[in-house]
């Protein structure tokens, strides 16, 4: 959201901290984000979504008329613009899917009274795809979209006067006709000391930004001064958003909303810049082992075969089979005893 857009909703802040937060996890050691590039393109000033993988980084930014996502070179100029013929209203976050598509979270409503909102998928190609969706309870402004291992997305609501809102699709996303939303789940962010973002201590509660690994064993909720890890082991990015969250500072950023995680386990930031400044793109290096979870190794492009079933004796097979031979002794030694 645009820092000018904020008068709007300035008189719902009062309340943002009523509702009892979650109890973060204190990782061990908390590294310091690290300055990757300068995000000195005019075009990025108003970056609020994030992507990365093997392949390279992208942004989406805040308004426009067309959908737009920005490939960034590692100096984070931009290297190729990939442009479908959508006019969106206002894109908030970017997710890239396991398949390799890109979806983009059409979700921002600062005045809470759009009817519908929307999801956007992106090919390399360029091919748009609009898909619409409408929310139980009226009108919310999201800002944070997690996409997990199977392609299925979860929205994350940016509520100053109550908990973020957990929405998912009923069923598989429609073109011609809005799909409806379910509300499964709440997120009541604790608040953080941290220094950054234009509205002061109520905006370190705020989710602006969202992320999750390609494998869905993790995901991040950011803020306008932190983000907040949530470990899911087994896939489950909506059990993960109920449990208690690791707190990776983010200080200093004017206004930050876009996050993704790099390869090699790096969480990705970067923020809005205010007028006539260079914004930054920064890393915090191993933010998923301060999760608790092993590295990620190397991502395979999209259109790469799986991994093809290993050959072989492994360690099961080779207990089972020890198993089998030890029994076929014991049951031949005691014919052999009989026999005498």
């Amino acid at each position: 959201m645009s820092a000018a857009r904020w008068p709007r909703v300035a008189v719902l802040l009062v309340a943002g901290l009523l509702a009892p937060p979650l109890s973060p996890a204190l990782a061990d050691e908390q590294p310091t984000p690290v300055e990757l590039c300068a995000t000195s393109d005019p075009r990025l000033a108003e970056l609020s979504g994030l992507a990365a993988g093997a392949e390279g980084r992208w942004a989406v930014v805040d308004g426009g008329r067309r959908v737009q996502v920005f490939q960034l070179a590692p100096d984070c100029s931009v290297q190729q613009v990939l442009v479908g013929g959508v006019d969106p209203y206002d894109v908030e976050d970017l997710a890239r899917a396991p398949d390799g598509i890109f979806w983009l979270a059409d979700t921002g409503d600062n005045d809470r009274r759009r009817s519908t909102v929307a999801l956007i998928s992106l090919s390399a190609d360029g091919t748009a795809r609009l898909h619409r969706l409408t929310y139980p309870d009226g009108p919310h402004d999201a800002e944070a979209l997690l996409v997990d291992s199977a392609g299925v997305p979860l929205l994350v609501t940016k509520e100053p006067a109550a908990p973020a809102g957990i929405y998912r699709p009923n069923g598989p996303l429609a073109e011609h006709v809005p799909t409806p939303l379910s509300r499964v789940g709440q997120l009541d962010l604790p608040p953080s000391s941290t220094a950054g973002g234009p509205v002061g201590g109520v905006g370190s509660r705020l989710v602006t930004g969202g992320a999750s690994t390609a494998d869905g064993r993790l995901a991040a909720l950011r803020t306008y001064t932190d983000a907040w890890l949530f470990a899911a082991p087994d896939g489950d990015l909506l059990a993960a958003l109920g449990r208690p969250p690791v707190q990776v500072p983010l200080p200093g950023e004017p206004q930050g909303e876009a996050i993704a995680f790099g390869p090699g386990g790096a969480l990705l930031s970067g923020s809005e810049s205010p007028p006539g400044a260079v914004g930054k793109l920064r890393a915090v290096p191993g933010a998923v082992a301060l999760a608790g979870l092993a590295p990620p190794t190397t991502e395979p492009p999209p259109d790469a075969a799986p991994p093809a079933p290993q050959s072989g004796v492994g360690p099961l097979q080779g207990i089972v089979v020890a198993l089998a031979l030890s029994a076929l002794i014991v049951f031949g030694l005691g014919k052999m005893r009989r026999k005498k």
